[in-house]
C-alpha cells in the first residue's frame, strides 16, 4: 500500500546513475545562467510523504548551482508572530527575485500535510487554505513566475525501511523525529489529506507532478530531467577567461611558519 502503485523497476547500476547525473547537474547550470542571464524567477516545490527523497534530490539539484542564484529554503515551525500572519506570508518573503531560482524543502503545502493531520490548524484555517492556494499560485504565475511542483510518493514498505536505517545510522538519525514516526501510524490520514490536496491544488496554471520514489537513484534523475524538459532555457554563452601570467617577484617573502597557529594534521595519523 503506497501513496501511489509503485511500477517495479530493475535499479541503475551506479556507474549509469551518476554519468547521467552529471548529464543533468551540467544542464541544470546552462539553465542556472539562463535564469541569472534573463532575469528569470523559478520556483521548486518539493513535497511528499517523510523520507520519500525529497530532500536527497535537492542536494542532487543544488550541487553544482550557485548558491547565489538557487537557494534553498527548508523554514522551521513559525514563530508565534508568523502564526498571526496570513499563511502564505512568511514563504513570500523567500520567493526568488530577478535571475534566482528557489528550491523549497517543504512548503506552504504543511498546512495540507501535516498541519491538518496533526491538529496543528483548525478545520477552517485548513478550509481557507484550500481555497486560497490556487489563488495564491496563480497570481504567481500570472506575475510571470515559474513555479513546478514534485510530489515524491513512497510506498509504505519502503518509508518503514528508511527510517529503520536511519534509525542505526549515527550520521542520519537527525532525520527521524517524533514527527516522522507519527507518519507511520497515520499513514491512510495523511493518505486522505493528500489526495483532498490534489483535488483543489492540481491546476492547470500549476500542476503537481509526481515522482515515484522506492527507487532514489531513478527518482532523481527522472525529477531532474522532468524539470529541464519544462522549462525553455537556451545556453547562454560564456565570456571568455584567461588566466594572467604571474607577475615576477617584487622581493615579498613569508613570515615565519611558527608565528602562525596551524591546525594540526590529523590526516597523517591515518596514513602512519
Amino acid at each position: 500500500m503506497g501513496d501511489e502503485p509503485t511500477r517495479a523497476a530493475a535499479k541503475i547500476p551506479r556507474a549509469v546513475y551518476e554519468k547521467e547525473l552529471l548529464r543533468l547537474q551540467t544542464e541544470l547550470v546552462k539553465l542556472q545562467e539562463w535564469v541569472r542571464v534573463e532575469g528569470v524567477r523559478l520556483v521548486v516545490v518539493f513535497e511528499g510523504r517523510d523520507a520519500a527523497g525529497k530532500g536527497g534530490t535537492i542536494k542532487r539539484v543544488a550541487e553544482h548551482l550557485n548558491p547565489r542564484v538557487a537557494r534553498t529554503v527548508a523554514l522551521p515551525k513559525p514563530t508565534e508572530r508568523e502564526r498571526s500572519q496570513w499563511y502564505f506570508q512568511r514563504y513570500i518573503e523567500h520567493l526568488p527575485s530577478a535571475g534566482e531560482i528557489t528550491l523549497f524543502d517543504r512548503s506552504w503545502y504543511n498546512r495540507a500535510g501535516v498541519e491538518q493531520v496533526m491538529g496543528f490548524c483548525t478545520k477552517e484555517e485548513h478550509r481557507r487554505f484550500l481555497h486560497q492556494c490556487p489563488i495564491f499560485e496563480r497570481m504567481l504565475v500570472e506575475d510571470g513566475i515559474l513555479l513546478r511542483k514534485y510530489w515524491f510518493s513512497v510506498s509504505d514498505a519502503e518509508q518503514e525501511l528508511r527510517f529503520r536505517k536511519r534509525l542505526g545510522d549515527p550520521t542520519r538519525q537527525w532525520k527521524l523525529s517524533p514527527m516522522d514516526l507519527e507518519s507511520i501510524t497515520r499513514w491512510e490520514a495523511y493518505s486522505r489529506a493528500k489526495d483532498e490536496m490534489m483535488v483543489h491544488t492540481d491546476i492547470p496554471e500549476a500542476p503537481w507532478y509526481v515522482v515515484e520514489s522506492d527507487n532514489k537513484r531513478r527518482a532523481r534523475l527522472n525529477m531532474m530531467a522532468h524539470l529541464l524538459s519544462t522549462v525553455p532555457y537556451s545556453e547562454v554563452p560564456l565570456p571568455v577567461i584567461e588566466i594572467p601570467a604571474r607577475p615576477p617577484s617584487t622581493g615579498y617573502e613569508r613570515p615565519p611558519r611558527d608565528l602562525q597557529t596551524y591546525v594540526p594534521d590529523h590526516a597523517a595519523k591515518l596514513t602512519s
